[in-house]
């Protein structure tokens, strides 16, 4: 029997997939790439766009013309968010919301027996304790970089956000299971493990830990990989925080922090948990300590009520910060939040025009910094041989993509940046190789 995975969204997703084909193998089911014929296809889907529900019908219907007879299952925040919809679906077997994927195996052999589709999914999942459940995956075969799942979740109220409504409450892996997963993984193999969460600075064990614990736990264990941050609310960028990554270089330079407005208004809108003058001062306070460091945001436009003087508000706003990058998002919206009962809603013609301004902002953003790592010294994990680039390729440890001469899969090669070719950083042919241990090959955790 074989089975595929489609994923869409967050690295949230993508490690919960691949615990997803774990159960599906411990069924004797083989992995399968989406497009091959399956008997099983498993989507897990998104919901933070509209765009986002539109594309999981589509996956649904590829799967069934590629494979007519096969099941269909439907997870993730999507199927959370509307599972009697998706039941609806031709092909459909099985609907599974975000607190019973863990259990897929069990509900999959029981969809299996019967012609309806089966609906396993929470109503409210933030009126219910759901548990915490461990993933990680990984991009690519070379097993460089990891992503492990620290947080799950979320307590906040955004007016924009469905998260809450589809993940339920913020929970966090307890602090003294960390160091297990962690060594599985450098055992493993990988060099660099990124530390996701849906809200990741809410992290809080159960035994009363913060994100800092982990940190500090972290460098402790001297494993000879470095890690490195998702994306981090900048109320929960503390400055102990950041100064705890300047101080230590296993922790990687790159912080990523949403923005979604620079107007104060839309802010309060939002009902963000942060004025623009914090997030101001956490930009130039990592930018003081550490100047290379990366500092990536997310802005969100078109939200109701913004009106032109908002949007150059925030255009001006990102424009004078020392951001490297942006992921620009158009509003869109979602049943239950409460945005979507504002009615001062702008043009959808004006959102688009509004996102491309910032997306060549971002993109001009990215090349100056770019621009400004040439002449530094990088410590690049290298990740694939590139054809189109010319040589190996993988990155630093704040965030540039760099190609270098001579290099071997999955080794971690400081090298001299010699110039910027408007799409890649270009390492100098002399490069240092930092000493390596031994790895020996176990499968991620699960």
């Amino acid at each position: 029997m074989k089975a595929a995975i489609y994923t869409f969204g967050c690295k949230q997703n993508y490690a919960e997939s691949s615990a997803l084909a774990r159960q599906l193998e411990q069924l004797g089911y083989a992995i399968v790439p989406f497009g091959d014929d399956a008997d099983v296809v498993v989507v897990n889907t998104c919901t933070v766009t509209e765009t986002a529900d539109r594309e999981c019908h589509k996956i649904v219907r590829r799967a069934l013309r590629r494979s007519p007879h096969a099941a269909i299952v439907v997870t993730g925040c999507y199927a959370q968010l509307h599972p009697e919809a998706i039941a609806r679906m031709d092909g459909v077997r099985l609907v599974v919301g975000n607190a019973e994927k863990h259990a897929l195996g069990e509900l999959l052999e029981r969809a299996l027996t019967t012609d309806r589709p089966i609906v396993e999914c929470s109503d409210d999942l933030r009126s219910r304790d759901v548990a915490f459940v461990p993933a990680a995956f990984s991009e690519h075969d070379s097993r460089t970089r990891a992503f492990l799942k620290l947080q799950d979740g979320c307590d906040y109220s955004c007016s924009f956000c469905t998260i809450p409504h589809a993940r339920g409450k913020s929970r966090s892996m307890p602090f003294d299971e960390i160091s297990h997963h962690v060594e599985r993984l450098t055992k493993a193999g990988y060099r660099e493990i990124v530390l996701t969460g849906i809200n990741l600075g809410e992290y809080r064990s159960p035994t009363g830990e913060r994100l800092l614990d982990v940190l500090e736990l972290l460098v402790s264990l001297d494993l000879g990989c470095r890690f490195r941050l998702s994306s981090v609310e900048p109320n929960r960028m503390h400055p102990d925080i950041v100064e705890f990554i300047a101080e230590h270089p296993q922790v990687c330079p790159h912080f990523h922090m949403p923005l979604q407005s620079g107007s104060p208004e839309i802010l309060r809108r939002m009902r963000r948990r942060y004025k623009r003058e914090l997030y101001a001062e956490r930009v130039h306070r990592i930018k003081e300590l550490m100047p290379h460091a990366c500092i990536g945001a997310d802005v969100l436009t078109g939200f109701p009520g913004e009106t032109d003087r908002h949007f150059e508000e925030t255009y001006a706003f990102i424009a004078s910060l020392p951001i490297s990058y942006l992921h620009v998002f158009t509003y869109s919206e979602r049943e239950r939040t409460d945005a979507a009962h504002y009615h001062d809603r702008v043009p959808l013609r004006v959102r688009k025009e509004r996102t491309a301004r910032l997306r060549q902002l971002g993109e001009n953003k990215r090349r100056d910094f770019y621009q400004s790592n040439v002449g530094v010294r990088l410590t690049v994990l290298v990740e694939s041989y590139d054809v189109a680039a010319g040589g190996w390729v993988g990155y630093s440890e704040n965030y540039c993509r760099v190609v270098v001469p001579d290099a071997t899969e999955g080794e971690a090669v400081e090298v001299a940046i010699e110039r910027f070719d408007g799409a890649l950083l270009r390492a100098a042919a002399h490069s240092t190789r930092p000493s390596q241990p031994h790895y020996i090959a176990l499968p991620v955790v699960a």
